[in-house]
């Protein structure tokens, strides 16, 4: 996962908390603020209904009076229940009198052990479900609201007798619906007697009002908070997405920079932004730290370059002295074996002087190379016309085939890179060798540079050197083209190298821009591919074509 998206991530995440908290504080206040709206109408509503009751000598307890031409009360108790619907209507109202009750005496009780307590709620139950104690409008008389044991016993400790409680209510055909309901525990007044002291009752009185509205309201509240949240988040995402990439930028420009610096381009330097953070620091420390890098190859290749010269005298003069010897004089059998080796280990410390010297100008991009077209399989075939005589003299079988395709380079230089691979062959004993050429798009090959070259899908030329040797182990091939790099010591030091072929090797194909790769296995032989990009070919003239 990129930093981009981490911090993308990162960012959404926290506007998304932010907003989904205040999400939830918009819905929460709101929720306070409609039931906070709907507990003062149930105050004032109850307000209204207790001096309506006084008034009118309504009684929280089921009782006819007989009047005049209604000897049983009925149609007076039925006119006062339609007066009451028609002044509340859409409120839950039910009385249930405790007829001889003390709220004094029912507090005490209820602060008493839990004995007194249990009998207390007894008490209240009995009183409650007895006949006619009860009276209700706009409720199903068969499924009154009915108080738990706890809530009971709150009622009659809480300061004010007073609960406010979200129920079920359901009216006569009717299904229940949410109701907020205010329930006290009060001397309910419901008239006069004649002296004009107050006829009242110690009451349960519930006034409900149906929440179907205010949750109507908080649902479409949801909705509205849902999608605003949605695209609040979309606009976060995007937005952070953008300022990720505006803040990444010059990390971006500076790993760009970075990665095209190598050993051979190490005066180049990181761009600093002039951002005045991190990224302008690190760029500093990187550009401080290729100073220094600079200055390590330098050295080491300005002391290469000039040992090897040094050298090259004094060995010169040795291997000249040696020959010389042995071509005038007399050397008896054990001084002659003597010349002999320090005229062989002379010639051989003059091809490592040379090795030296040109990966020291490889280094420092002396290397020179002269392009000109170069015919692949013509290549091929002249290495293996030069080298069979050698390759016959140990048994080898040396051939080349191929296509002859046409491509940029230098002839001598990559000459030289299928010498020094058919050498290698030779020298691990292969009884076959193949040379092959073929036109090829930049490889994708596991191990190669190309990828990052960006030679994938380029036109090119792949030039094979194959054989039947001994093969190569799999964890050596990382490793083949360092400097002194050795997969089988004694026997590349029998053979004379120094494990500097492959590395001067992949530093001619590097300076074509090319990519080289090696393909192996124990007991199966190994395989060397070189691609080179075709190049910028001169149009051929109309005579040749």
């Amino acid at each position: 996962m990129t930093l981009r998206i981490r911090l993308t991530l990162l960012y959404t995440a926290l506007l998304t908390v932010l907003l989904l908290a205040l999400a939830l504080a918009v819905l929460t206040v709101m929720q306070r603020s409609l039931l906070s709206g709907v507990d003062a109408d149930l105050r004032d509503r109850y307000g209204q209904y207790t001096n309506f009751a006084e008034r009118f000598n309504i009684r929280p307890f089921q009782i006819n009076v007989p009047q005049l031409g209604d000897p049983f009360g009925t149609a007076a108790e039925q006119r006062t229940i339609s007066d009451i619907r028609r002044t509340f209507p859409g409120y839950q109202i039910q009385f249930e009198s405790l007829i001889g009750e003390d709220i004094g005496a029912l507090e005490v009780q209820a602060s008493g052990t839990p004995a007194q307590r249990q009998a207390l709620i007894a008490q209240l139950r009995y009183q409650i479900d007895a006949p006619d104690a009860r009276r209700v409008f706009n409720i199903d008389p068969n499924v009154p609201i009915r108080l738990s044991d706890e809530q009971l016993l709150r009622l009659v400790t809480l300061p004010g007798h007073q609960l406010l409680l979200n129920l079920d209510v359901k009216d006569v055909g009717l299904a229940p619906v949410p109701t907020r309901v205010l329930v006290k525990l009060t001397p309910f007044a419901y008239g006069q007697n004649a002296d004009g002291t107050p006829l009242e009752t110690t009451t349960i009185a519930s006034f409900g009002r149906s929440l179907a509205e205010t949750t109507n309201t908080l649902s479409t509240l949801q909705t509205i908070m849902l999608v605003l949240f949605l695209i609040g988040a979309g606009t976060a995402a995007g937005g952070a997405y953008l300022l990720a990439g505006q803040a990444l930028a010059p990390l971006r420009t500076v790993k760009r920079a970075a990665d095209g610096i190598g050993g051979k381009t190490l005066a180049v330097r990181v761009p600093e932004p002039r951002t005045g953070d991190e990224v302008q620091s690190l760029a500093r420390a990187l550009n401080l730290m290729l100073d220094r890098l600079e200055s390590s190859f330098e050295s080491q290749r300005r002391f290469t370059s000039d040992a090897s010269h040094e050298l090259r005298t004094p060995v010169t003069a040795i291997q000249g002295h040696a020959s010389y010897l042995l071509r005038r004089t007399s050397p008896n059998v054990q001084q002659q074996e003597s010349l002999n080796i320090i005229k062989n280990e002379s010639e051989r410390l003059t091809l490592l002087i040379g090795s030296l010297l040109d990966l020291a100008r490889s280094d420092s991009g002396v290397l020179q190379l002269r392009p000109q077209p170069v015919l692949a399989l013509l290549l091929m075939q002249e290495v293996a016309r030069e080298l069979r005589p050698l390759a016959l003299a140990q048994g080898t079988v040396l051939e080349a085939s191929g296509q002859d395709v046409t491509f940029e380079g230098d002839p001598d230089r990559l000459k030289q890179v299928v010498i020094n691979l058919v050498s290698n062959a030779l020298k691990v004993g292969a009884s076959h060798i193949a040379l092959h050429s073929s036109p090829e798009l930049g490889p994708n090959t596991p191990g190669t540079a190309s990828t990052e070259k960006g030679h994938k899908g380029q036109s090119g030329v792949r030039l094979s050197v194959q054989d039947d040797g001994p093969g190569i182990a799999q964890e050596h091939l990382p490793r083949l083209f360092d400097r002194f790099y050795r997969a089988e010591e004694s026997r590349a030091r029998d053979s004379g190298g120094a494990g500097l072929g492959l590395a001067i090797v992949k530093s001619i194909i590097d300076a074509h821009a090319g990519v080289i790769w090696i393909e192996s296995e124990l007991g199966r032989g190994s395989t060397v591919n070189v691609w080179v990009p075709l190049g910028n070919l001169p149009p051929l003239d109309d005579d040749v074509a």
